[in-house]
């Protein structure tokens, strides 16, 4: 059975790629960890924040795969012989993603105080307009006008 969407319309030409979008951001906001901020920071500015404390710069990548920006941690113990008696600092590997719309560009990223920033741009494009030709179907012949002399051929 096919899955209706919104998507399916035929006045919607072309928006395929949203709906599968759509599907890749549902199943990333299932994560939980890192807790991250975002906030419009200007007119066409977001940043997004992720606590990361416990991790370095070497200890983490940030990647944009298909339209989506994708952080990854991951901590290497390079102490195996330290006994911890409890351990409530997170010291697991996450990957977090995002997925960003067409004309979202990664400005930077900066590490600060174990907050990892990365700051998002929306490029605005200039409006175009443009005009199309319309031109007659190329291998059809030109035919003229003919006029029939409607009283010559009853008599």
């Amino acid at each position: 059975m096919a899955r209706m969407t919104g998507f399916n319309s035929p006045l919607l030409l072309g928006f395929e790629h949203l709906e599968q979008m759509l599907d890749r951001a549902s199943r990333a906001s299932a994560e939980g960890y890192p807790p991250y901020n975002i906030e419009q920071v200007s007119e066409h500015g977001l940043r997004i924040t992720l606590a990361v404390a416990g991790f370095s710069m070497d200890d983490l990548a940030v990647t944009i795969e298909d339209n989506q920006l994708m952080i990854r941690g991951r901590q290497i113990d390079d102490e195996p012989d330290r006994v911890y008696i409890h351990r409530g600092i997170a010291a697991r590997q996450f990957q977090r993603s995002f997925v960003l719309a067409e004309g979202i560009e990664v400005a930077g990223a900066e590490m600060d105080n174990g907050l990892l920033h990365i700051d998002l741009e929306r490029i605005v494009p200039e409006p175009e307009v443009r005009t199309v030709e319309i031109s007659a179907p190329k291998n059809k012949k030109k035919t003229s006008a003919q006029t029939i002399d409607v009283e010559a051929e009853e008599g």
